[in-house]
């Protein structure tokens, strides 16, 4: 005859579980195993960490993994979730089953050396050490269990490594800009003058979309809002036109049922592509990359003397501010300060690009 199992375990499925009350509360997790004698053990640590939790205030055991886990589910809607997981991925079979506690900068030195063989960039490792210093930080904050306890009392220090090889913003010259866009195909040259015009990302102007557009009569002029799921910080992006950019939008009109830009009849899914990589090639500028467009709107907005303020609005920098709830008078603002990288300081508008485009 067997030996009675201990209460409070229940087989399910070929695997027990846990259906017991500890410390005033029911319990109801899988052990994880089919063997009796390990879930007697997981039952009995359970209600050990239980007592020493409620008596003595130490907390509970958990291991990365089940902060990962944790923070995976919090966060779902996070854009950047499916890059987490990945970077998680590789993390788990090295700090996988070790306890938050016993995380720090040492216990992830062999994965920061096997990813550096592996020949992965310096800023690709600080990404994945970035998650992991996000999920020991909520551990220690702000995650509170049934006890009333953070998961781990404080966060150790996870220091990013050095990136001597970080790539810096390369603003464009006028003379630079004239030949990249020489060199872009026309759907291309349309998309990059209307970045450089209002400081958009790939992605945003990739995405805008003619329902995004909100006319402002008092202006005779009009504005996009771009809905934060389709912009980096989250929160919605006004768009503000100066004449340039309107002049590429008004140029595009009736050109695609839906998006701004299209190419040969469908949107265009990126700007850094092929035709990007070899016109920057033959324009002596194998460096610059889309968002560099950014970079240069910025900085020319800077030199024209444009506030803090209206430069963080213009770029969709989050501020703190409402930026898609202006009266007509703020508007007319920004859009004056926008006005100002339209002229090289020569005297004449930036219209190189725009004379091609309406002859080809």
């Amino acid at each position: 005859m067997g030996r009675k199992r201990t209460p409070g375990l229940v087989k399910r499925h070929g695997v027990w579980h846990i259906d017991k009350h500890i410390g005033g509360r029911r319990v109801c997790p899988s052990t994880g195993t089919d063997r009796l004698e390990e879930a007697e053990r997981y039952l009995a640590r359970l209600i050990e960490q239980t007592r020493q939790a409620q008596i003595y205030g130490v907390r509970p055991r958990r291991t990365f993994e089940q902060a990962a886990a944790k923070f995976v589910l919090e966060n779902q809607r996070k854009r950047s979730i499916s890059s987490d997981i990945g970077r998680l991925k590789l993390l788990m079979p090295w700090i996988g089953s070790i306890p938050l506690d016993q995380i720090h900068i040492g216990t992830l030195q062999p994965w920061i050396e096997n990813r550096r063989k592996a020949g992965a960039a310096v800023g690709t490792i600080n990404h994945g050490l970035k998650v992991v210093r996000r999920i020991l930080n909520l551990a220690a904050t702000e995650w509170i269990d049934e006890f009333g306890l953070t998961w781990l009392h404080a966060a150790p220090k996870i220091k990013l490594l050095p990136d001597t090889n970080k790539r810096q913003p390369h603003p464009l010259s006028w003379e630079e800009q004239d030949r990249l866009f020489q060199e872009l195909p026309a759907h291309l040259a349309e998309m990059a003058l209307f970045a450089v015009n209002t400081g958009c990302r790939d992605g945003e102007i990739c995405n805008l979309r003619w329902e995004w557009e909100v006319a402002v009569p008092a202006l005779d002029t009009s504005v996009f809002i771009v809905p934060g799921q389709y912009v980096k910080n989250g929160d919605d992006r006004l768009i503000v036109l100066n004449r340039i950019a309107l002049s590429v939008v008004n140029e595009r009109r009736g050109k695609h049922p839906t998006h701004v830009f299209s190419f040969q009849g469908k949107p265009t899914s990126r700007m850094l592509n092929g035709a990007w990589l070899r016109a920057r090639k033959r324009a002596g500028l194998p460096g610059v990359r889309v968002h560099d467009l950014k970079h240069t709107f910025g900085r020319r907005l800077r030199a024209a003397g444009v506030s803090f303020e209206d430069r963080q609005d213009l770029l969709g920098h989050r501020s703190g501010r409402i930026t898609t709830h202006y009266s007509a008078a703020e508007l007319s603002r920004l859009i004056e300060a926008a006005n100002t990288v339209c002229d090289r300081g020569e005297g004449r508008p930036e219209l190189v690009v725009l004379r091609r485009l309406s002859v080809s």
